[in-house]
Parts: C-alpha cells; structure tokens; sequence
C-alpha cells in the first residue's frame, strides 16, 4: 500500500505498544517516519522492522521532557523536510494506581511533567511545522477520569486533553487540524500495569488497532 507515500509522520512514543504498531503500520503505507521515544532498542527494533520491507524511519531518542532536544528535534524537521504532514502523539507516563487521597508527590509531578507539560511544549514546537504542510496532528483520548484510584493519570490526561482540544478550536480556520483517536483496548505493557489479571487473550492486538488507526486516518 502506498496510500501515505510522501507524507512525513511524527510518532511519539514509538518504541513500544501503539505508538510502535502505529509508526510500522504507517511506514508500511509509504510514510517516512520520525520515531521518537526514550528506548533506544525499541526504536532500533522498530528501524529494522520497517527497513525489512523497504520503508524510511529517522529514529530520535529523546525524553519528551527534554525541551532542549525537543527544539533541536524540531529545527532538523524544518530543515530536512519543510514541516510535518501528521504528528501521533502516543507517549505517556503510567503512575502506579492509588486512591486519590494517597498518590505520592513524585508520581503526580512525573504525570504532569510527562502527560501535560511536555504535551504543551511539543504542540509549540509542533505548530508551525504542522501548518507549514497543512498537517494534523492526533492524539490518544484515554482520559480515565474519576475513575477510582486512577487520579494522577486520569487528572494528567485530562488536561492533556484540554490542552489538545482547545488547540483544535483555535486551528479552525488557521490550522493545524487536531483530532482525538480512541483505541481499542490492546494488550500493551501499560495496560498490563493497570489491569494485571486482566484475560489478554480479549484485548484487541496492537497491530490490528494500528490498521484500523491507518484507515481512519486516511478515510
């Protein structure tokens, strides 16, 4: 398939779970790939993974809470490509699950600094490369809110959310476009962390979610 052939695709959060399974399957279609994520082997099983059946990745590893490499990141974009046509925005930080009243200090500031503030930054630096190609960017709309003992993550997802949809309102008429991609539940290691007994067995495949993300992407 070839129906993505040209297009330049920011995937954050790429080494592992969706964010992996989406970059292959949109590589596959002829996209070429900026991976970013903090794994180095992820990204670099992802690189051969794609380069198996002929497809491009620039691999970037890189913590999303590095402003500074995110910056660094982001002038080479506009240097080598001219913009970005997508961003997937698939990276997230999993707190440990714990009543509201007891989640510690150190997790809430992570969840934030991960799920809110870096989320913020990327859409600064993202901007302009998006509407330099007319491009979109997605996110995952996983907000879990007031949902027991997820208060850090869901309260961090949540304002990851606004902060996303109040971009969405803004680019109306200017651009980017912003849309919000709901997955199915996949057997990832996140969800392992919330759900350790959970049957995997039920959970939809990454790979299977990552070709339905493909076409309603392009749809």
């Amino acid at each position: 398939m070839s129906d993505l052939a040209g297009k330049i695709i920011l995937v954050t959060g790429a080494s592992r779970g969706f964010g992996y399974a989406a970059a292959l399957e949109l590589a596959a279609r002829g996209a070429e790939i900026i991976a970013l994520a903090r794994t180095t082997g992820g990204l670099e099983e992802l690189d051969d993974a794609i380069t198996k059946f002929g497809g491009k990745a620039t691999l970037v590893p890189l913590d999303i809470t590095d402003d500074a490499g995110l910056q660094r990141m982001c002038h080479a974009i506009n240097d080598r490509w001219g913009g970005l046509d997508y961003w997937v925005h698939s990276a997230i930080h999993a707190t440990p699950l714990a009543p509201a009243g007891h989640v510690s200090e150190n997790d809430l500031d992570k969840s934030i600094a991960v799920n809110v503030r870096a989320a913020q930054r990327l859409i600064t630096m993202v901007d302009p490369l998006l509407r330099a190609k007319s491009g979109t960017a997605i996110y995952l709309d996983d907000a879990r809110a007031g949902e027991k003992f997820f208060a850090a993550y869901g309260a961090s997802k949540a304002a990851q959310k606004a902060l996303f949809d109040s971009w969405a309102v803004e680019g109306v008429s200017t651009g980017p476009k912003v849309r919000s991609f709901t997955p199915d539940a996949m057997p990832t290691a996140l969800r392992a962390r919330f759900f350790p007994g959970e049957d995997r067995a039920k959970l939809t495949p990454e790979a299977v979610v990552a070709k339905k993300f493909a076409d309603w992407l392009i749809a």
